[in-house]
C-alpha cells in the first residue's frame, strides 16, 4: 500500500490569491470545507464540517505565506472530533510554487498513512485519493 497521495495543479492566479483559498478561513470554505469552527492557525484545531459526512477536527501544522501550509487530520474518520495528535493521522501538505507571473503549480501531498490502524488503510487512501481529485478540480474552478 501507498504512503502518500500527490497531485499537482496548475492555476492561473498569483501565490498570495492560492495561498490565501487555502489558508484564509473565509475562502477555503469556498472550495473544501463547508464550514470552519474555530482558530485555522498554527497550533489551534479547528474543526472542518463537511455537511451530511461530518465533522473532522484538524491540527495545523505549520505556514509559509504564500508557498507552504500543512495540517494534520484522521483521514477516513467522518465526525473526528478530538486531539488529533493523540492519534494515528496523516499530514496534508500544500505547496505553492510560481511558474510565472499569475501562474502557480500546486502541490498536494498527504503522507502518512502506513501510521495509520490496518484496517483502515486501504480504505482511507481510496477515499482521499478521489477525495483530493474533486477537491482540488473545485480549488481549481475558484480562479477560472
Amino acid at each position: 500500500m501507498q504512503n502518500e497521495i500527490r497531485r499537482e495543479i496548475t492555476i492561473n492566479a498569483d501565490k498570495e490569491k492560492i495561498y490565501a483559498a487555502i489558508s484564509d478561513p473565509d475562502k477555503v470554505i469556498l472550495w473544501f470545507p463547508e464550514t470552519l469552527e474555530g482558530k485555522y492557525q498554527v497550533g489551534q484545531q479547528p474543526i472542518f464540517g463537511f455537511g451530511d459526512h461530518g465533522r473532522n477536527q484538524v491540527y495545523v501544522e505549520d505556514a509559509k505565506p504564500f508557498h507552504y501550509f500543512s495540517y494534520r487530520w484522521v483521514p477516513g474518520a467522518s465526525h473526528y472530533l478530538g486531539d488529533v495528535l493523540s492519534v494515528p493521522n496523516t499530514l496534508v501538505e500544500f505547496h505553492i510554487e510560481e511558474l510565472a507571473e499569475n501562474k502557480c503549480k500546486v502541490t498536494l501531498v498527504e503522507s502518512g498513512f502506513a501510521s495509520l490502524p490496518a484496517e483502515t488503510i486501504e480504505g482511507s487512501f481510496n477515499q482521499n485519493s478521489k477525495g483530493w481529485d474533486f477537491m482540488l478540480g473545485r480549488l481549481e474552478k475558484l480562479f477560472q
